[in-house]
């Protein structure tokens, strides 16, 4: 039933004084408080915008711009001077990244100082364009590509980079003395399935002004593509781990069959476990070398990273997770000899959720590569209950960003796992090392059993053969077992070591392609 509106002809009768007297009331009253811009106005716009149909945002990044090579585009810097808030002496200070090569949309980018909200408006003369001569033809309101927050990490006087938001919804983080290395993303679509998968964009930022000597900041953003728009509401706590929380809320415009809530995105081109087909000489090269995940079971379970020849996606069964993430894992240079892009210090990264996210499964996809350019991992989880249209729905978790850190998990840990073609026909051979502080204290002359499992029982294969003894190098456990397949197709694989029934490290998780 529509709503009733009173006519002004019935029943209503105002005497001259009491319009004078409602006069006056209405003149000496104070004007209406001045809304504040937080969470739930990115929520109302977000709701909004999911309410009108897709449109691909306009293009305004000049050809040439795009066009530029890699060099060219890295000596266009922003000048460290102009960098915002840098006159007000706060702890955090925003540098902001231009459009062009892979960077081709703009995003719009604002200020918010207690109630007001300011625009930020581009210009060539916030950048530093090097050795390059086109200065002069760049748009005088081209916008921005993103940005990225500096706080002082090391020292008081010097601010590092913290955080960077630039490209579609990717942002990257790390902690003390560390180097960036693998991203989160807002949201992931449709990953690895067969009709393509849609990647949603943060299309506006709001980034909150932070008291003088704060020590976390907060970012506000609003996510669009064409099934799906989003709220995100980030703090961001820079120190040795940096930790980020993040709320989100999001609306659906049409269906989406997977979405995957905290995606995490990394490289792995080769490791200790990889077979080599190709020359390189650096002994692995990756960016995270394994998922882990914390059951809520009190079971850690590891899964070593691979560049398998075809796509492979793994999925993992849970129930309101813990947490999970990918991590980098081996922190030797000895096991990268790159002086340049320093693989030993990147980050981890370990996604806690807030409150509880019901039945679902962690997912990880291994793409295949031939170089080390192009992200080709990417794990998230996924909720059994499907979001649909019409109801939206909000997911809060904590990302962390971190270097070695012996609770996670708090028991033995692999540190290698490596393959080859075994010493009977038809075998694969794995090597296992396992360490930890406890199992360090037991001596070498104890038993320890390895408890493996063949997924699909005596059908699908048979452990040939398996040992455990001390590895005086590490101060841990190796694990060898050679098993045989009795299928072409892919064998899930299970190992832990065991002290007399008392489990004395996370499960080892592996699948052997075909």
């Amino acid at each position: 039933m529509p709503h009733q509106i009173s006519d002004h002809r019935q029943g209503l009768h105002v005497t001259s004084a009491g319009v004078l007297a409602l006069a006056l009331i209405l003149a000496t009253a104070a004007p209406p408080a001045r809304a504040a811009f937080d969470f739930a106005t990115v929520v109302h716009r977000a709701e909004r915008l999911a309410a009108h149909r897709w449109k691909e945002p306009p293009n305004n990044v000049p050809d040439w711009l795009l066009k530029l090579s890699y060099d060219q585009f890295r000596d266009i810097r922003f000048r460290p001077e102009q960098a915002i808030w840098r006159d007000k002496k706060l702890a955090f200070e925003v540098q902001l990244f231009h459009p062009g090569l892979y960077y081709n949309r703009t995003v719009a980018i604002s200020l918010v100082e207690k109630d007001k909200v300011t625009p930020l408006a581009f210009s060539p003369t916030l950048f530093d364009y090097g050795q390059n001569d086109f200065a002069s033809r760049v748009p005088q309101d081209l916008g921005f590509a993103g940005f990225r927050l500096h706080y002082p990490l090391k020292r008081k006087d010097y601010h590092d980079e913290a955080i960077v938001f630039l490209g579609a919804s990717y942002f990257r983080s790390l902690g003390k003395d560390q180097v960036f290395g693998l991203s989160a993303r807002g949201l992931a679509v449709d990953t690895a399935e067969s009709w393509g998968e849609e990647f949603p964009y943060f299309r506006e930022f709001w980034l909150v002004e932070p008291e003088r000597n704060a020590k976390e900041m907060t970012v506000y953003a609003l996510l669009d593509s064409p099934r799906v728009t989003g709220a995100y509401h980030f703090v961001v706590a820079p120190g040795d781990e940096t930790v980020v929380k993040v709320e989100c809320q999001l609306f659906l415009r049409t269906a989406i069959e997977k979405l995957g809530i905290a995606p995490l995105t990394s490289m792995f081109f080769h490791g200790e476990n990889t077979a080599r087909w190709f020359n390189d000489f650096r002994p692995e090269v990756h960016d995270s070398d394994g998922l882990l995940i914390d059951f809520k079971s009190g079971e850690w379970l590891w899964r070593p990273l691979d560049n398998p020849k075809t796509l492979s996606v793994s999925q993992f069964r849970t129930e309101s997770p813990v947490g999970f993430g990918l991590s980098q894992r081996d922190r030797s240079f000895d096991s990268y000899q790159d002086l340049e892009t320093q693989a030993e210090r990147r980050p981890s990264a370990w996604i806690a959720p807030d409150g509880d996210w019901g039945p679902g499964r962690v997912e990880v996809v291994e793409i295949p590569t031939n170089d080390d350019r192009n992200d080709n991992i990417v794990a998230y989880w996924v909720p059994d209950q499907q979001a649909v249209p019409g109801q939206p729905v909000s997911f809060a978790y904590q990302i962390w960003w971190y270097g070695d850190d012996p609770s996670r998990p708090p028991g033995g840990r692999v540190i290698a796992t490596r393959r080859d073609a075994g010493t009977h026909d038809g075998v694969q051979r794995f090597v296992i090392d396992f360490a930890g502080k406890q199992l360090s204290a037991i001596p070498a002359d104890q038993v320890l059993r390895g408890v493996i499992t063949v997924a699909g029982g005596a059908a699908a294969g048979e452990v040939v053969e398996q040992h455990v003894v001390k590895n005086p190098f590490t101060g841990g456990w190796r694990l060898t077992f050679q098993v045989r397949p009795y299928k072409r197709e892919p064998l899930e694989l299970r190992a832990f070591l065991d002290e007399g029934g008392t489990v004395l490290t996370e499960t080892w998780s592996y699948v052997l392609l075909p």
